[in-house]
């Protein structure tokens, strides 16, 4: 199919598997506003850091100049995005020395991945979206703990930058995904990163007592 079609046909695809991640937090927010707020920032200072290191690492191998620049940016951004949110923790009261990772298998995953049909459909154009969408729900959380300052970090600074890589990666796909077979793997990718991410983001809620936290 052409690449417009494609792109639709991939977004109808993404958004339908991407419903139910956004509905268990439209549902958690149903019930009040469970949660620990800090906790939830170290879950986006988390996802915010593996993305930037994700894109880093495809950068060096990706053979179109194209791609390169826009991993370089989508790196950038989250790496800005980790310092912005580490700031708003430290003004909560949180040490951001004692912050440590775990093991994460989406991102396992990502790292993975060889060629930049797939890169481009996890990474830009998969993950991002996950993540503008979701971020969605944690601003109308904070809204409702009358947190301002994180919905303004939020809706001026993380939000435009996700919704950017997205676009990105809807045109180096229509761009690059360009026969039956690419489109396929594009499709399959996406699939595998929403149904790895769903899975990651209950368990998580089961931890944290909500569906409600940002990040990926």
């Amino acid at each position: 199919m052409d690449a417009i079609q494609f792109i639709q046909e991939l977004e109808t695809f993404k958004s339908d598997r991407l419903f139910p991640i956004v509905g268990a937090g439209r549902t958690s927010l149903t019930g009040g506003t469970p949660g620990d707020a800090k906790k939830m920032l170290q879950v986006a200072l988390a996802n915010e850091i593996s993305v930037s290191e994700v894109a880093a690492s495809w950068m060096p191998t990706a053979p179109e100049i194209d791609v390169k620049l826009a991993l370089a940016r989508q790196a950038g951004d989250e790496a800005g995005h980790f310092h912005v949110v580490a700031d708003r923790l430290a003004a909560l009261g949180f040490d951001v020395a004692e912050f440590a990772m775990s093991d994460n298998p989406l991102f396992q995953y990502l790292k993975g991945l060889s060629t930049t049909v797939e890169r481009v459909a996890a990474g830009l154009f998969t993950l991002e979206s996950i993540a503008y969408a979701v971020n969605e729900n944690f601003i109308k959380f904070c809204q409702l703990r009358g947190d301002a300052e994180t919905v303004r970090i939020y809706q001026e600074y993380i939000q435009p930058d996700e919704r950017a890589h997205q676009q990105l990666g809807q045109r180096l796909l229509a761009k690059y995904a360009t026969t039956p077979e690419l489109q396929r793997v594009a499709r399959e990718t996406v699939g595998e990163v929403l149904e790895i991410a769903a899975t990651g983001r209950a368990k998580a809620a089961e931890r944290m007592g909500t569906a409600c936290f940002p990040g990926c």
